[in-house]
């Protein structure tokens, strides 16, 4: 499918979309592409849709409701959902009339409808010719300078599918090899380095917390590091370190999780897909920044190899941990990526994405991820960058109180609280003993909005989380 500007709607559209604000709907231009002169009973709402057909021409006008132009952020996820609806009833070209509207909602229409026409990957052994039969959309906007920002739009919402992708591929087909050829495919390989620590390569680091996780599983575990420099000259918070975690599958090991839904658990690496994913992106954007990727892959299995509660492990700081739960394992993992990220690159800031407890889901659902740093001038960043994408965070407590529900009477910390409440806290606090006291750190835990229900099926899938919120803060640290 093609996406291209043009002043006028082509002959050969099929159907032309119209999307208006709640409440502001221009009633002139609606009878002047729909050729029917009475009031259509249409407000703007968000997802509303009003579909009628040109009285003399082969082509059907359908009006749709972006919501209210109070509140913005959230255009391409209402539009997303719209063309969704629709793209079943639009084949060959459409034409999607935005003359009306503003360059930053332009962005989040060209977004929305790219993710809209998505096929949803599937492994069926016939083609259902389940996805968009629309070849081509055109966006009418009078002024062609308007095209870089299309592209860029696209581009943003091309690597948001690729993190879909990954995200949604079953355990079977995903392990860490198959995640670096993945980042190979998504990543600009004129723009960004990107390497592969093997298991041996991380025995001989010392990197023994995030080897622990995956020594019961026959996948070995690996880290991918990325590299991208985009800064021209050194500056104040110019180099950013991103970390993603990166469990493949996740069984819950030795403390083996229940059985109802552990299908989902291969979308536990989606901190690390969108890591990769806001990676790819700044580099298509040539943004002026150095950034550095962390990923540690592994996956989380049961045999007689694997680690067990009880257990105490060394890890890359040196620290020993004690492991009370084998389902407390991605803080395991991102406690050697942070120690590593540190140590090798001492970047101004870090930010750590992770699926990683059920706490957060119990606390803010599927809304908005929880927010965990010290530092308010990082997390105004954040907390602006989610909204100006929904993709909302909320700020949650790091106070010292919770420390000591980490402590261990055998080794420097354990992996789980004993007490069953804060768990999203004391997962954090966790963390915080391989930052070194950066100054800033921030984690964010995606428990709840890397992969839920929404318009591309019946059962839960990937959201991409987190792309869209990196770039976004990103773009805004290199101004």
């Amino acid at each position: 499918m093609k996406i291209k500007l043009g002043k006028k709607i082509s002959v050969k559209a099929s159907a032309i979309v119209v999307p208006f604000f709640e409440k502001a709907v221009d009633h002139d231009m609606v009878t002047s592409l729909s050729g029917i002169k009475r009031k259509i009973d249409f407000d703007g709402k968000a997802k509303e849709v009003f579909s009628v057909l040109h009285p003399e021409r082969d082509l059907t006008l359908h009006l749709a409701g972006i919501g209210s132009a109070h509140e913005t952020t959230a255009v391409w996820r209402i539009f997303r959902s719209v063309m969704h609806k629709l793209r079943s009833a639009c084949k060959g070209e459409i034409a999607i009339v935005c003359n009306h509207l503003e360059n930053d909602i332009i962005f989040q229409i060209v977004q929305g409808v790219t993710l809209a026409m998505r096929k949803q990957l599937t492994y069926r052994a016939e083609n259902t010719g389940e996805g968009s039969v629309v070849k081509q959309i055109q966006i009418i906007h009078d002024d062609i300078k308007i095209q870089e920002l299309i592209d860029k739009s696209i581009r943003l919402a091309e690597v948001q599918i690729s993190v879909m992708s990954i995200v949604d591929t079953p355990g079977n087909f995903k392990n860490p090899e198959f995640m670096y050829q993945q980042t190979l495919k998504i990543v600009p390989d004129n723009k960004v380095s990107c390497k592969i620590f093997k298991e041996k390569d991380l025995s001989r680091l010392g990197m023994h917390a995030l080897l622990s996780v995956g020594q019961g599983s026959i996948h070995k575990s690996a880290m991918i590091v990325l590299e991208y420099k985009g800064a021209s000259k050194k500056g104040a918070k110019r180099n950013v370190g991103l970390i993603g975690k990166g469990i493949t599958f996740d069984t819950g090991g030795i403390s083996i999780k229940p059985s109802a839904n552990m299908g989902y658990m291969k979308s536990d690496m989606a901190g690390a897909a969108a890591v990769i994913g806001a990676i790819a992106a700044a580099a298509s954007f040539k943004l002026p920044l150095n950034i550095t990727g962390i990923i540690p892959v592994a996956e989380n299995s049961v045999d007689a190899c694997s680690i067990r509660p009880g257990d105490v492990i060394s890890s890359y700081s040196g620290k020993t941990i004690e492991v009370i739960d084998t389902d407390a394992e991605g803080r395991l993992i991102l406690a050697d990526a942070l120690s590593f990220l540190i140590k090798n690159y001492n970047p101004d800031t870090i930010v750590d994405l992770a699926t990683l407890t059920g706490n957060c889901i119990q606390i803010l659902g599927s809304a908005g991820a929880g927010l965990f740093t010290k530092n308010e001038k990082l997390a105004k960043e954040l907390l602006e960058a989610g909204i100006s994408t929904d993709e909302k965070l909320w700020h949650l407590p790091l106070w010292d109180e919770y420390a000591s529900e980490m402590h261990s009477d055998i080794a420097d910390i354990k992996n789980l609280s004993s007490k069953p409440v804060a768990g999203a806290i004391t997962a954090a606090k966790f963390l915080e003993l391989f930052t070194e006291k950066h100054q800033e750190w921030a984690h964010i835990d995606i428990a709840g909005v890397a992969f839920t229900d929404n318009e591309f099926s019946r059962q839960r899938n990937a959201t991409a989380y987190g792309v869209a919120l990196l770039t976004r803060f990103l773009e805004n640290r290199a101004g």
